[in-house]
């Protein structure tokens, strides 16, 4: 017996590993596919192909020797990622389960709030815009040059959009409080304001249906990392609710890393892995709606997708620490118990 609780302290110290490496190579994943597409810089395969690497072929044109620096320095980046999320878990052995869980989902949490300030400025600030642009405002007010700019999405999106983004990120830093809860009494208002105007003054433009879609689709996925703590998602319930404690916990456990987690890589794997991909393409070319004078946010509405992703695939690690714990801490608890008490 005495044995038992010292060895049992290495499957917390491998969960932990576990999740904290799953969540940070999948946002060094998302670092590098800004590097790759964005900024040219060579990634990890081609690094790997340029040296031969792994059996990877080698390329059909090697890499110039900065690539080679840019690339090196992307793999050393990982090996330290590793070793450093290793050394984290061995020097706080005292750690809980619990613990890491709750800084997972205090993580998730900031990430929607930063997301849900970040849609609701950018769609009153572009709403804004499409408006004066419909109306033929932006010239008198702006000028020439740039009125049109800011009929161009790259330049909207770069110097309008993602400097909003930033500033919402700041803000969720401060400003505590799950914010998406507000964006269904946004969303009443957007279409409300549709309806005012349509029958009332017989005015409607694209740009107001763009809203409406932009906030709701936002609302949706979100919510669904607090809604898959708070169990607000609709389980299938048939074995379920007659299971024990711990046997649920099990199963949320399993559920978490073979069905939740990989649903979430598969989605950024599948969209981000190349330039024409899913997700990468609208996001490299500012993608817009054709009807006309809308808003330009049809892009943004594209990297929706990846905000639900990594925000429930965090959520999803800190479940199943969450679950784990109840399994493992409490089983050790017991242990320690026995121990005490022969």
């Amino acid at each position: 017996m005495t044995d038992t609780i010292p060895n049992s302290l290495l499957v917390p110290k491998l969960l932990r590993i576990f999740a904290w490496s799953t969540v940070s190579l999948t946002m060094l994943f998302l670092v590098n596919n800004y590097l790759i597409f964005w900024k040219g810089w060579p990634g990890l395969w081609n690094f790997f192909a340029h040296h031969e690497l792994f059996g990877i072929s080698a390329l059909r044109i090697p890499l110039s020797p900065d690539s080679q620096i840019l690339g090196g320095i992307q793999t050393i980046v990982l090996i330290l990622l590793i070793l450093v999320i290793i050394l984290f878990v061995l020097k706080t052995p005292i750690r809980t389960l619990s613990e890491d869980s709750k800084i997972f989902t205090r993580f998730a949490a900031y990430l929607t709030r930063a997301c849900f300030w970040a849609v609701f400025m950018v769609g009153i600030v572009d709403i804004v815009i499409s408006f004066l642009r419909v109306e033929d405002l932006l010239s008198p007010m702006f000028g020439q040059v740039m009125a049109l700019e800011l009929g161009r999405s790259v330049f909207r999106g770069t110097y309008v959009h993602y400097p909003l983004i930033i500033l919402s990120f700041v803000i969720a830093f401060f400003v505590r409080g799950l914010g998406f809860t507000w964006l269904a009494l946004l969303v009443v208002i957007a279409e409300f304001q549709i309806v005012i105007s349509r029958f009332v003054y017989s005015y409607e433009q694209a740009f107001m249906g763009d809203l409406v879609r932009m906030w709701y689709a936002a609302l949706f996925l979100f919510a669904s990392s607090y809604a898959l703590i708070n169990e607000g998602h609709v389980r299938v319930d048939v074995l379920y609710s007659k299971f024990k404690a711990k046997t649920k916990a099990l199963s949320n456990a399993i559920g978490c890393v073979f069905l939740g987690a990989p649903l979430c890589l598969v989605i950024l794997s599948t969209g981000m892995w190349g330039k024409g991909n899913s997700l990468n393409s609208p996001l490299l070319s500012f993608e817009v709606y054709q009807q006309g004078f809308g808003m330009y946010t049809k892009y943004l509405m594209v990297g929706f997708l990846v905000v639900f992703a990594v925000c429930m695939l965090v959520q999803f690690m800190g479940y199943f620490l969450n679950s784990a714990a109840e399994l493992i801490e409490g089983q050790m608890n017991s242990n320690q118990k026995l121990k005490n008490n022969p």
